[in-house]
């Protein structure tokens, strides 16, 4: 839902923007619209992701489609680089070049103060998503957001923020211009929404190799999964334990344990068999591997 309003929100300012930087001739007002243009193509990767990353877990991929999403994510990356960063400064420096004076300052104030509010409600909407997600496995929020495994939830953030600060990067260089007469601040506001732009998908591009690469928890999330291993009655410890996503708020474990007792090999295999089945009902955890631990190796330690 969070992506579908930020996509609604900005094809409404996309267009505004468009007709008011062709009604004006503002470098600034130009460079906020191919933003919003690309933020819209970009909510259309980021709904991509979101239902390809959903999908069940079968023998071609065993592990599930989760890291679709960190693909989807990381091709909206580089669509704020190329179409936003890259067109706001390269249309900045032209403008520098040949300046052009605005030709009505209160028509790019009033579509200025309106993508404001439809990009401050989109915003809102995610970070209330977040804080709600946040709070739930207790973790601070802007940690979530920047570090966490949601790359929908980021991306999204982000836009919304970079959005927010772009309008006023916009309306800044516009005033300045406004107020001295000289049109090389509303290309300065142009170039500083492409570096802004360029930031947000730098970022944006290192959050997804990391997760594609194969990151695991925080290391509060490792000592949680490794006592809830041995809470379960049947283990009586842990020498090896491996986290790593697989998808947004979904882990792959597999793990090394000594069971009580001293079944026989089909009593034990049984065992695992059961114990997975029954880690893989958490919804944090996508798939469970279970192996046995070899006798002198040393217990891992989870404490809390």
């Amino acid at each position: 839902m969070t992506v579908v309003i930020a996509f609604l929100a900005n094809i409404l300012v996309a267009v505004a923007k468009s007709v008011v930087a062709g009604l004006t001739g503002s470098a600034s007002m130009l460079a906020e619209a191919a933003h919003s243009w690309a933020d819209a193509g970009n909510e259309i990767f980021l709904l991509i992701a979101d239902r390809r990353a959903g999908k069940e877990r079968d023998a071609a991929h065993p592990l599930g489609y989760g890291r679709d999403a960190y693909i989807f994510s990381l091709f909206a990356a580089f669509g704020i680089f190329t179409v936003g960063a890259v067109v706001s400064v390269y249309h900045g420096i032209q403008s520098l070049a040949a300046p052009e004076a605005v030709e009505d300052f209160t028509l790019n104030y009033i579509v200025l103060a309106a993508a404001f509010l439809l990009e401050g409600f989109s915003l809102l909407q995610s970070v209330m998503q977040g804080r709600r997600v946040s709070g739930r496995i207790r973790r601070g929020f802007f940690d979530y957001v920047v570090n966490g495994s949601d790359s929908t939830l980021r991306s999204v953030f982000f836009e919304d923020s970079a959005a927010l600060v772009g309008l006023v990067l916009a309306g800044t260089g516009i005033g300045l211009h406004q107020a001295t007469g000289d049109p090389m601040w509303d290309a300065l506001g142009s170039i500083a929404i492409g570096v802004l732009l360029g930031g947000v998908a730098l970022l944006l591009i290192s959050r997804n190799r990391r997760y594609l690469l194969g990151a695991g928890p925080t290391e509060q999330g490792r000592l949680q999964a490794g006592r809830a291993l041995l809470a379960l009655p049947e283990i009586q410890r842990v020498t090896s334990l491996y986290l790593e996503f697989s998808g947004p708020g979904t882990l792959f474990l597999v793990a090394a344990v000594d069971l009580v007792g001293d079944q026989p090999e089909h009593g034990v295999a049984a065992e695992l068999r059961r114990l997975e089945a029954g880690l893989e009902r958490d919804p944090l955890i996508g798939k469970a591997v279970l192996t046995l631990s070899v006798a002198d190796e040393p217990s891992l330690d989870f404490p809390g």
